[in-house]
């Protein structure tokens, strides 16, 4: 599993660092570097509910690795878009390649199907620390990968997608070989024989009193705003910081490295974030993510034109402010999610946070053509300010269940 995230993580750090420039160069237009990337989020909508449905019936492995091969066949039709300099070709693959997006922000929750509800945060945030090493590592390899690309005759900005398909088929197999037990199947057989004895014995202490039914419709409601927000923010944001800064004069490298801290960000803090859930819960945290979105969005509409640097520290804080929201997220769905409908839940919701998402990508490139970059920062980080209170509203409908073995 750690593997196939790692390989992941540098799959989905092509389309994050020159997926916008490939499009502005390929169709000469910011706006529509903006759709290209609702294109690939839309994508990852349905694949997240075929990714749900797959792991529900077969599993996490089969899900899984379904999911990136798909997006390993986006990323190599992205190439023969830009070979053969065919637009629709490049929004057909795009759409495809948001597929590996789903299935890696959707093999979060297999780190979560074995953890008891204390350490729920914390196990989770090791899948997404995986992810940070490729994520990391892959907008670094961009110049390099730009010359191989313009030796096989290739556009250079299409060479991270030699990577990226590369990197998807490799987790594939790799999960489809080496990810047993699967985690979700063993998790449904632990809860059965946990019910067998809670049935045989109603009396015994050390089951487990389940959440109120109030909560858990409000935790996912709750759950799924607070990562669609996240979500609607940093895509929005993050799609139209490197145009913004390749139009101000920054070469591809220093934007390269501003979305490689953004993404580092957006992962390594994971373990921090999983602890903090965990420690001071989830919506507590919830509510933090929302300030430090704000915090980021202020800093990068502040930003000098010249100054990768602080471009840099605003995508810092846009990342930790996406960790943040996407672990407490992430709790608190699968907290009121019983197993019965567990993935199919999650891929639903991880459609509306994929829907948020081409939302923000959609907007971002039409705001910052009609108004400027600087409203989308800032209006991107008082929006966030929404989760506030749907998480005051929640923390009055919930019950807080004693700890215990399994969720």
């Amino acid at each position: 599993m750690i593997v196939a995230q790692v390989l992941s993580g540098a799959g989905l750090a092509a389309g994050v660092t020159v997926g916008a420039l490939l499009a502005q160069d390929m169709l000469g237009s910011t706006g529509l570097a903006g759709l290209l990337s609702a294109l690939s989020i839309t994508g990852s909508a349905l694949a997240a509910i075929a990714v749900g449905r797959i792991s529900q019936a077969r599993g996490r492995r089969s899900g899984l690795a379904a999911g990136y091969l798909v997006g390993a066949i986006g990323s190599a039709g992205v190439i023969a878009a830009a070979v053969a300099s065919s637009s629709v070709l490049l929004f057909v693959a795009m759409f495809v390649y948001g597929a590996g997006t789903a299935t890696n922000l959707l093999a979060r929750y297999a780190g979560a199907d074995l953890a008891a509800p204390e350490y729920r945060g914390r196990a989770l945030s090791t899948v997404l620390v995986a992810t940070a090493l490729g994520g990391v590592a892959g907008p670094n390899l961009a110049a390099p990968a730009g010359h191989l690309a313009h030796a096989l005759g290739i556009p250079r900005l299409a060479g991270l997608f030699l990577i990226s398909t590369a990197a998807y088929a490799i987790a594939a197999l790799v999960l489809a070989i080496w990810l047993r037990p699967d985690p979700l199947l063993m998790a449904r057989t632990l809860e059965a024989e946990r019910a067998a004895v809670a049935f045989a014995r109603p009396g015994d202490p050390g089951s487990r009193a389940r959440p109120a039914a109030g909560w858990r419709r409000a935790g996912v409601l709750v759950g799924a705003l607070v990562m669609a927000l996240t979500q609607l923010v940093m895509v929005a944001i993050m799609t139209m910081t490197p145009v913004h800064m390749h139009d101000h004069g920054h070469s591809a490298a220093a934007s390269g490295l501003v979305i490689a801290i953004h993404i580092g960000a957006m992962y390594l803090p994971a373990p921090l974030s999983g602890w903090l859930v965990d420690r001071y819960d989830q919506l507590t945290i919830a509510a933090a993510s929302a300030l430090v979105l704000l915090a980021a969005g202020i800093v990068a509409a502040n930003a000098p034109d010249g100054s990768a640097a602080v471009f840099a520290v605003a995508l810092a804080l846009l990342g930790v402010g996406w960790s943040l929201g996407l672990v407490s997220g992430t709790a608190i769905i699968t907290d009121a999610v019983p197993f019965a409908t567990r993935a199919r839940t999650q891929g639903l919701v991880d459609v509306s946070v994929s829907i948020a998402g081409a939302m923000g990508g959609t907007a971002s490139g039409i705001v910052v053509t009609a108004a400027g970059y600087p409203l989308l920062a800032v209006g991107g980080g008082i929006l966030a300010l929404a989760i506030v209170p749907a998480v005051v509203v929640a923390a009055r409908s919930r019950r807080v269940p004693p700890p215990g073995p399994l969720p």
